[in-house]
């Protein structure tokens, strides 16, 4: 066989992964690592401490364009649907700088929670994760259940993060969970 008829359907599957048409389903439910993250703002967030509700987390760049593409959607999606329960993080990954991460936020007026990875070990935790934007579903008993790269179909999430608060029927706490100081 000549090499071109391998390179053809990898091709085609990488664009279909980089529109973000490829949701991952995992091998059956995968538990969510055990982590504390450390937002922008100082602040520690155990994933554990998030059980009772769906979290999406999402593995970001500033110089991501697809990443860039895609938080004005996060956006929309963690302002309508975080009064129900959904947590939102955006992980930026190891190499982006503070300073810039944090002006990102800033200029983007992000609501959900911006964590920094600077020592690349929520990367690592997810399974060594290098392309953005990578995102994890979380269930509310905290086992992952999709992974998608690329940017999200965002209709697809809003219906699987629904059909879990529907499931589950839990209230979002009043107060921000996961946060230890």
């Amino acid at each position: 066989m000549k090499p071109a008829r391998f390179l053809v359907p990898l091709a085609i599957a990488g664009l279909i992964a980089g529109l973000g048409w490829f949701w991952l389903p995992t091998a059956g439910p995968v538990a969510s690592p055990d982590i504390t993250l450390r937002s922008i703002d100082g602040r520690a967030i155990a994933l554990n401490r998030l059980r009772g509700r769906p979290v999406l987390v999402t593995f970001w760049a500033s110089t991501c364009t697809g990443c860039l593409k895609e938080i004005p959607h996060l956006a929309d999606l963690y302002r309508d649907l975080s009064p129900k329960g959904l947590e939102v993080i955006g992980i930026a990954m190891y190499y982006d700088p503070p300073n810039r991460v944090l002006a990102l936020q800033k200029s983007r007026d992000i609501p959900y929670t911006i964590a920094l990875d600077v020592q690349a070990d929520a990367s690592r935790a997810f399974g060594d994760v290098r392309v953005t934007p990578t995102s994890f579903l979380i269930d509310p008993e905290g086992q992952i259940v999709y992974r998608n790269s690329g940017v999200m179909n965002m209709e697809h999430v809003r219906r699987k993060v629904l059909d879990m608060i529907a499931k589950h029927k839990r209230a979002a706490p009043e107060s921000a969970p996961g946060e230890t100081g």
